[in-house]
């Protein structure tokens, strides 16, 4: 048998699968795309720890146009809201007008590995004050084991894409109203 059959070919084989695998380097949204005027589940993914490190928490700040703001609990986390004032006032779903509300979720207390994935979700309404076709941005920081953070918040510049960024915020492509 050959060199090439008994080394080379298995390296390539491997170095293929390795290439094929989807790349989850950062927190992501689970779905990438909705519609103004709407209700939205925002699905947080969290891949991987920090360098190693057990995740530990991990907060969410929510941008302007956002409302009507319900966290998910998750079993053997702790759950917190932060409230505030909105830059402005919001019709939500025909009923009162709202300028208040949750302005970033944090659950912690809990202890997801390393090797492990989880979702962390929270259901809200995207208002029509926001503009169909951009991108709607949602800074999260992840706190882990040892106090080790990674802050998943650069939101790109107009003319650039969150791929560019080595810490890019989750990102929301926003669709006209159905």
């Amino acid at each position: 048998m050959s060199v090439y059959r008994r080394i080379i070919a298995p390296l390539g084989a491997c170095a293929l699968s390795i290439l094929a695998l989807p790349v989850s380097a950062h927190v992501s949204l689970e779905t990438r795309e909705a519609a103004v005027a709407g209700s939205y589940k925002a699905v947080f993914r969290v891949p991987h720890g920090c360098k190693g490190a057990a995740t530990i928490g991990l907060r969410v700040k929510i941008p302007e146009g956002v409302i009507g703001v319900k966290p998910m609990p998750k079993p053997g986390w702790t759950l917190a809201t932060v409230k505030g004032k909105y830059a402005g006032s919001y019709s939500y779903y025909h009923r009162s007008t709202v300028s208040e509300g949750v302005t970033e979720v944090a659950w912690s207390g809990g202890a997801l590995p390393d090797d492990f994935y989880d979702e962390f979700v929270m259901q809200v309404y995207l208002t029509d004050s926001l503009k169909p076709g951009t991108m709607l941005y949602f800074p999260v920081v992840q706190e882990c084991a040892g106090g080790a953070v990674d802050r998943w918040i650069e939101i790109p510049a107009e003319d650039r894409k969150a791929d560019d960024y080595e810490a890019p915020a989750p990102g929301l492509k926003l669709l006209p109203r159905k």
